[in-house]
């Protein structure tokens, strides 16, 4: 499973979780991704299982990149403690995930979106937040009709 090395702090505040994914919003490797639809935090425990799905899906054909990881320390007390005595110890390992954040990505030449879709489908059940599946295809054809348009406007502007 996934967590840090090494930290400079062993325990952190809970925190919160507002607005939308600044960072790590954009398909930057692969083809194919899964972009979270709303926040919450992501367990090493759920991200390994959701790779495990997805590789065991593709017969370890295509490639697969994690863009999330958990790097936050969730800390427990034990049960039937009395209230005071400090924070708990550290238990485990969670990503703050804001909407708009891409969480895997897959790409591959065997890959083809109907194998990537039903991987990633199988991914997201094993996920605590509502997930979209996302393809560069469709980005490059928003973004070129967008620069088309733009560049019309900017012609006719030249016109007048």
């Amino acid at each position: 499973m996934l967590s840090p090395k090494r930290t400079k702090f062993r325990k952190q505040h809970r925190g919160r979780m507002r607005g939308v994914a600044s960072k790590g919003n954009t398909i930057a490797f692969g083809q194919f991704a899964l972009q979270a639809q709303d926040c919450g935090w992501v367990t090493a425990r759920q991200i390994e299982a959701s790779r495990r799905a997805m590789t065991r899906y593709i017969k370890r054909g295509g490639q697969i990149w994690i863009r999330i990881f958990p790097d936050k320390p969730v800390t427990m007390r034990p049960a039937e403690t009395r209230m005071g005595s400090g924070k708990g110890n550290p238990e485990f390992w969670v990503a703050v995930v804001k909407p708009g954040r891409i969480l895997f990505e897959m790409g591959g030449e065997d890959i083809t979106e109907e194998i990537a879709k039903e991987a990633m489908r199988l991914a997201q059940y094993k996920l605590p937040v509502k997930t979209k599946f996302i393809s560069i295809d469709k980005n490059l054809e928003n973004s070129s009709q967008e620069n088309k348009k733009n560049s019309k406007k900017s012609q006719e502007e030249v016109k007048q």
